[in-house]
């Protein structure tokens, strides 16, 4: 199995007759997942999503894939293939269009309505091309046939690309559910004749690498979502993925069996059911959805609330609630399902929101103490019986952490594909398929882009060392007047604490450091104020640092 090294360099020039492959996102993390294809000096994205933020990133409202690689080659771009409508793989579009307006977009009905409505709100319209499974397009250099998947969302797509370089195909997220709501099945046919014609790569979903078995109907839920519905005494409130439309079809058909009105809170959550409403995704009977304002005229036993937050986002719709920052207040005897996952890396978020919610006399459920969620992706079991179909000549697992990789990978080599014909790449890492082999060739920069309120790419990881240290250990500022010519001290040093744990009193054994330290620089005759409060930094630094923790010190120097 062939991995990235961190010595890689910049690739080389793509031989002739050669297809490129560059991830820029989704490898290595949950999330940001975005794939670069090059062919004949053409281009072809496939997803274009976003990653959110964890703890240790402070301010953050979103993480995007890094554009740079391909900034100054928007004009080789022939277009971006959307598998399907979650926010990890349509969310960064918005801000690549922003770069330049008319890259075409080719995605299915649903994905493409989702996509087009962010992106009112971004004021760009889009060029798009609608596809369906069984429909094959030229997208440029690239002939693109899509194939239908399952998941946890409608209309999720696989994409094979034919080049003269060979076949690609990219699953997108998908699993095997033998009993979908929609009855639309992942179309093992259609892959399997892709096989035998001669998968030459293939990209695949590794989320679930490590589960054995396979992933159980999302129909299961339903018997649950009863149980929990029959037996609730007052309001119950579901906090769901924005765009889970199947999830949400199976709390609606609970609500209508018990007599229960619901109601959609959250803009996504509102936006999004309106849209899957409007084009058939969900069936909504007469009457059952109403408007939030309406639910004070109704009994607790009547009420469903359907919202966001179910990964303890800060400003989400749950999270508010559990904090008491929101119209909506928990009381004793409310029922909270949180239907969803844990996505790596928001566990403490989540179940501080559990405890919350909790603290407020709510009973939780959720997928710790009930089957209220089955996974979007493929588990083991149903990856050896893909992978036995399509009998690919090389393999790269794409979509997960690296133990997700690395579990797929091993997957793959069971199935017999060459361990020498696996390749396990991280974001940036690029990888050529020539003469039927494919090989990592180099590495392109492919760091982590943050959106921070109208920021995009303004704060840096430097930025978020100093947010981190400000949140944990406070900061001490020290502020010192001196002579411009002698550099002696004629003021201060005055000096504050906040957030550090620190009496301002306590500073008097910093005090005289200060003034002897000062006192020597001038006798050096320096008297430049940059140097004056590094030395100032290095001096109450210490201090701290013997003494107490390391929070943040900004010196201030003033001229006189």
């Amino acid at each position: 199995m062939s991995h990235p090294h961190p010595e890689l360099g910049a690739p080389p020039k793509l031989p002739k007759g050669g297809l490129r492959v560059t991830p820029l996102g989704g490898l290595g993390e949950i999330g940001r997942n975005m794939t670069v294809f090059e062919y004949g000096g053409r281009l072809l994205i496939v997803d274009c999503g976003v990653l959110f933020p964890e703890e240790e990133q402070p301010g953050i409202d979103l993480i995007l894939p890094d554009f740079a690689s391909i900034r100054d080659r928007l004009d080789d771009i022939d277009g971006i293939v959307l598998t399907h409508g979650h926010e990890d793989h349509i969310g960064g579009v918005p801000y690549l269009l922003r770069e330049k307006p008319d890259i075409p977009l080719i995605g299915s009905k649903l994905t493409l309505a989702l996509i087009e409505a962010k992106l009112q709100e971004h004021r760009i319209r889009p060029y798009t091309l609608e596809v369906k499974e069984g429909h094959t397009e030229r997208i440029g250099s690239f002939d693109c046939e899509f194939v239908a998947v399952n998941h946890s969302i409608p209309d999720a797509l696989a994409v094979a690309i034919r080049t003269p370089a060979g076949m690609v195909v990219h699953t997108g997220d998908f699993k095997m559910d033998q009993l979908p709501l929609d009855r639309r099945l992942t179309d093992l046919p259609a892959f399997a004749r892709l096989g035998e014609e001669g998968i030459d790569l293939l990209l695949s979903d590794s989320t679930n690498a490590e589960v054995p078995g396979f992933v159980p109907p999302e129909r299961d839920i339903s018997n649950v979502l009863r149980t929990v519905f029959a037996n609730a005494q007052k309001r119950i409130i579901v906090a769901s993925f924005a765009s889970h439309v199947h999830r949400i079809q199976q709390i609606l058909d609970a609500a209508h069996e018990y007599g229960r009105r619901v109601a959609f809170v959250g803009r996504s959550m509102v936006r999004n059911m309106g849209i899957a409403r409007e084009l058939g995704y969900l069936k909504v009977p007469a009457g059952l959805v109403v408007d939030v304002k309406t639910l004070d005229d109704l009994p607790d036993d009547e009420v469903v609330l359907v919202c966001t937050g179910s990964q303890g986002e800060p400003m989400a719709a749950l999270s508010r609630m559990a904090n008491r920052d929101h119209q909506i207040r928990i009381v004793q005897g409310d029922t909270v399902i949180l239907a969803s996952s844990l996505i790596p890396g928001n566990e403490n978020a989540v179940y501080r929101v559990i405890n919350g919610l909790t603290r407020w006399g709510a009973d939780v459920v959720h997928k710790g103490n009930a089957k209220v969620h089955v996974s979007g992706h493929a588990s083991a079991g149903e990856l050896l019986y893909f992978y036995n179909i399509c009998k690919p000549k090389n393999l790269m697992p794409v979509h997960g952490e690296w133990r997700h990789l690395r579990a797929n990978a091993e997957l793959g080599a069971l199935t017999g594909v060459p361990k020498d014909r696996i390749v396990i790449a991280e974001d940036g890492v690029v990888v050529d398929l020539v003469n039927g082999v494919a090989k990592i060739v180099g590495k392109v920069q492919a760091g982590y882009v943050y959106v921070d309120g109208l920021s995009v790419g303004d704060v840096t990881e430097a930025h978020l060392k100093d947010r981190r240290i400000l949140g944990d250990e406070g900061i001490i500022s020290v502020y010192v007047v001196v002579d411009s010519t002698t550099g002696k001290i004629v003021g201060g040093p005055d000096i504050h604490a906040r957030g550090s744990g620190i009496d301002d009193a306590a500073f008097s054994g910093v005090m005289p450091k200060i003034d002897e330290a000062l006192s020597k620089s001038a006798q050096d005759g320096i008297t430049e104020p940059h140097q004056l409060q590094q030395l100032v930094r290095r001096t109450v630094g210490k201090w701290v640092s013997d003494n107490y923790r390391r929070p943040m010190i900004l010196p201030v120097v003033v001229e006189v």
